[in-house]
């Protein structure tokens, strides 16, 4: 597979691990509100790449972490006057809940960063040891930018430019790590503890405090996934700082180039313009699916555009992913063998060649689907022999699996077992009683037998993954 390199900026060919997987670590929420389409719009397209790996043979072993700790979390958990974990495993399972309805594969590790803080404070201590970070008299550590002469290389910045951290790499305005430092380009890995944090700090070496945001992608990328990683993706306003802090802390602590390959998701446009509360244009699952839109179509309209292009989202183009996917399962319903939609080892593509190869050249998936709708536009399928039907079955239940679009096998009368209707409504009393911790739990434990549940206002439903 061949994917643009932010870091190189050219296009390359994503080298295979000999007998092993293909490491990648992904950027996730910051659990303290709903997620919204411009964040979810990277979340699939993750999920895409992660798809065409599987099957082109990569053997892809994602982490995607759960921000539970920062200035936001911590804000909102105070104002609610609940604890720092109990907020956050709210908003945690919200969004958990919006991926399975999105049909976004689970990570294989989920880290949260408050479980991991004793890896942070390792990696702050080899820094701060190294003479790459060093405290200040409140009991914050920061990095010093200086002591690594890289620095920039991600987003083309030279040191003259680097006077602030007060702006991101989408222009928005940074809030994040304002305090005192000796360049006002050190970014914080240890911040100690303020009053409006309340109970909500750690012990170090340096006094109360917690981690910066920053640190926590980077000690647990090394956890999970070892000192160099094979592919590294977020949304392109991560870019800078955050990317490149990464890079920073995580070549300096353990001496070893960080990632092998960047892969930043561009933004989503609503109607031509940014997402605000301001202009009524932030949409949420929630707000799409009262539209009277199914979850299935805005999966269609996020990841029917270039991912590293900026994609204008407009109800027209609901409307158009809504007959779209119609087209693509009435031919799925013409074309089913009672197996559903999953991914096959192909060897030869007979049928959708070419819709596969621009998946693999750099993602393309708005030429993935106009070659798949060429074929299924012109194909004769009553003249096929029962050898071909198969072949074609195959391969357009292959393509279905890597776009991640959960076509409904209408020819297949599905059972709920016993056991998975018993789990289902267990799960939905204990949402009901607000205990999402074990609500969260009991769904993945649905979802690692096949079995996805989606809820509405008064009641739930199971079907099959």
């Amino acid at each position: 597979m061949k994917l643009f390199n932010t870091l190189s900026e050219k296009k390359e060919e994503l080298q295979r691990n000999s007998g092993g997987r293909f490491t990648m670590y992904f950027c996730g929420p910051t659990v303290y509100n709903y997620a919204h389409i411009g964040n979810f719009r990277t979340y699939l397209l993750q999920d895409v790449l992660t798809r065409i790996l599987e099957v082109d043979g990569y053997n892809p072993c994602v982490v995607r972490n759960i921000t539970d700790v920062d200035d936001k979390t911590i804000r909102d958990s105070m104002k609610n006057n609940v604890s720092l974990k109990t907020f956050t495993e709210k908003w945690a399972t919200i969004f958990h809940e919006d991926c399975s309805a999105l049909n976004v594969k689970l990570p294989t590790f989920e880290p949260k960063a408050a479980e991991h803080v004793d890896e942070q404070i390792a990696m702050i201590e080899v820094l701060v040891d190294g003479g790459f970070a060093y405290a200040t008299a409140d009991g914050s550590v920061y990095f010093k930018i200086s002591a690594f002469p890289a620095y920039g290389a991600l987003s083309n910045l030279a040191h003259r430019e680097l006077q602030t951290q007060e702006v991101d790499s989408s222009g928005k305005k940074n809030l994040a790590d304002e305090y005192d430092r000796e360049s006002v380009s050190d970014f914080a890995l240890w911040k100690a503890t303020k009053p409006e944090d309340g109970e909500n700090f750690w012990p170090s070496p340096w006094g109360n405090g917690r981690p910066g945001w920053h640190i926590e992608c980077s000690a647990m990328a090394k956890k999970y996934l070892g000192d160099t990683i094979d592919l590294h993706s977020g949304g392109v306003d991560l870019k800078f700082p955050h990317h490149e802090n990464e890079i920073a802390q995580s070549e300096c602590a353990n001496g070893k180039k960080f990632s092998k390959y960047w892969v930043h998701m561009n933004h989503l446009l609503v109607d031509g313009a940014k997402m605000s509360k301001s202009l009524g244009n932030l949409y949420t699952l929630a707000d799409i699916t009262a539209m009277g839109y199914s979850p299935q179509c805005l999966r269609y309209a996020l990841i029917a555009g270039r991912y590293n292009q900026q994609l204008n989202f407009t109800i027209n183009n609901l409307v158009a992913a809504k007959n779209a996917v119609e087209k693509l399962q009435n031919f799925f319903e013409k074309i089913s063998d009672g197996s559903g939609v999953q991914k096959f080892e192909i060897s030869d593509w007979k049928f959708f060649g070419e819709a596969f190869e621009a998946l693999i050249d750099d993602m393309n998936t708005p030429a993935c689907l106009g070659g798949i709708f060429r074929l299924i536009n012109d194909i004769p399928i009553e003249e096929l022999n029962g050898q071909q039907r198969l072949e074609l079955h195959r391969e357009f239940s292959t393509l279905m699996y890597c776009l991640g679009l959960p076509l409904n096998d209408k020819n297949e009368n599905v059972e709920i077992p016993e056991n998975i209707k018993r789990l289902a409504a267990e799960r939905w009393v204990a949402k009901q009683s607000k205990n999402f911790a074990e609500a969260d739990r009991i769904r993945l434990e649905l979802l690692d037998h096949g079995w996805n549940v989606n809820d509405s206002k008064d009641t739930y439903t199971v079907e099959r993954v």
